[in-house]
């Protein structure tokens, strides 16, 4: 609970708070290690010239010891810190016991020096052998109450230090953070106060401001281009619906202000006719509208050549069919994206071929090609792209629907990853080819 608050109240933090906290924690660890090794440094250096002072010193008694010089002799010339005592602490000099423990006199008899921290002294022993052939110790000591004190100042400077380095730095990661950020709080400023159709200033520098510019112009851009696209699709689609709605209103208000018994079959029969196309411009929408929100079911293998055949089966009497499918194919969509592609194709290239509409099922490698040809007028090369464009019909004569059917195919097959090219075909008229993802 503690633990997601403290990520709550992180995550509302600025990024520059973040960001100056971060750095002056860091740098506060890293300088109180620092500090910490140079205390340490400082410490062991001290200890080192202690030893080296003290092992003179018993190494000087020591050697008056070998020479045969008398224990009393020595140590009433020597230091009152040299004391002289056999290999278990006793002493021989005639002064009282050391005052430490068996353990300790051991650790100094093995060469170890050590350091005692009821009294602050260091103690360092050397081994002496005299003329009778007993070993003796030397054991040299002195203060350090200098020292600790030396060393508990150095301790508080070093932290105060680090503590000062580590505001000082931290200041720093503000005022630069803070220089840092400022162009991108001018980019922010400018793309709140951006008018629609403009776009943000690119620096000059090819840095990371000038690619965040670079993709917020590009986001701009498709986001004018989907507004675009969904005003124009609003309507389009408006006008393609007023008509039919209006067919049947205006049918049913002669029928109202004229009631005929014999016009009514003919009315009702206008009526369903107008209905009828509206209920399909209604679905053609719907699906395209699912199609844009990504809603479609999982794919599944769907055998694309029984799928033709059923197509041709249920569609309209036109201009005759020939299947071309040498092999079995299965995509992987669903049997209604499959039907719905393959109704509107094969019932465009009905509407305007002369007299056959071939379609062609290959597979190719992780893909299935269809390919429905007519012998028709065709589709101009400047119109090729634009073929796929929403309540885009090129021949309004012609009849048919109200220009979905290719931007639904469109929609429906690039949803699933696959493409979608108009074309000629050999003898002319139209090629339209759908490459779908084979099932696996």
């Amino acid at each position: 609970m503690l633990l997601s608050r403290l990520r709550g109240w992180w995550a509302a933090r600025t990024l520059r708070f973040r960001i100056t906290l971060s750095v002056g924690l860091v740098a506060l660890a890293v300088l109180l290690a620092l500090s910490r090794l140079g205390a340490g440094l400082l410490h062991h250096t001290l200890l080192g010239a202690a030893d080296v002072e003290l092992r003179a010193q018993a190494e000087q008694v020591a050697g008056q010891l070998v020479a045969g010089a008398p224990v009393a002799s020595v140590t009433d010339s020597a230091d009152s810190g040299v004391r002289v005592v056999d290999t278990a602490g006793a002493p021989v000099d005639g002064q009282g016991r050391l005052p430490l423990w068996p353990q300790q006199v051991r650790l100094l008899a093995a060469g170890d020096a050590l350091t005692t921290v009821e009294d602050k002294r260091r103690w360092l022993a050397v081994p002496a052998v005299v003329p009778d052939g007993t070993t003796r110790l030397v054991v040299a000591s002195a203060a350090l109450v200098g020292g600790a004190t030396l060393l508990r100042r150095a301790a508080v400077g070093f932290g105060l230090a680090a503590l000062l380095g580590a505001g000082v730095v931290a200041i720093s990661a503000w005022v630069t953070t803070r220089a840092a950020l400022r162009p991108v709080d001018r980019l922010r400023t400018a793309a709140a106060a951006l008018p629609p159709g403009q776009r943000l200033p690119v620096p000059v520098a090819c840095d990371e401001l000038r690619a965040l510019a670079t993709e917020l112009n590009q986001l701009l851009a498709r986001r004018d281009d989907a507004v675009s696209r969904l005003e124009r699709f609003t309507g389009d689609a408006a006008h393609e619906l007023r008509s039919p709605v209006a067919a049947i209103r205006a049918q049913a208000e002669v029928a109202v202000a004229h009631p005929d018994p014999g016009l009514a079959e003919e009315t009702l029969r206008a009526v369903a006719v107008e209905a009828q196309r509206l209920s399909a411009l209604l679905s053609d929408l719907l699906a395209l509208a699912r199609a844009d929100a990504g809603q479609r079911p999982a794919a599944q293998p769907v055998d694309l050549v029984a799928a033709v055949r059923a197509a041709l089966a249920r569609g309209d009497d036109g201009p005759a069919a020939q299947v071309v499918a040498p092999t079995p194919a299965r995509v992987g969509a669903s049997v209604g994206e499959v039907n719905l592609v393959l109704d509107n194709l094969i019932g465009n290239a009905r509407r305007y071929a002369r007299s056959v509409v071939r379609i062609t099922v290959l597979p190719a490698g992780q893909w299935v090609r269809l390919v429905v040809e007519d012998d028709g007028p065709g589709i101009p090369a400047a119109d090729r792209q634009r073929v796929f464009d929403r309540f885009l019909r090129l021949a309004p004569e012609a009849g048919g629907g109200a220009g979905l059917g290719l931007a639904l195919v469109a929609a429906l097959v690039r949803g699933r990853g696959g493409s979608v090219t108009a074309g000629e075909a050999v003898g002319g008229g139209a090629r339209i080819e759908v490459r779908w993802p084979a099932a696996p």
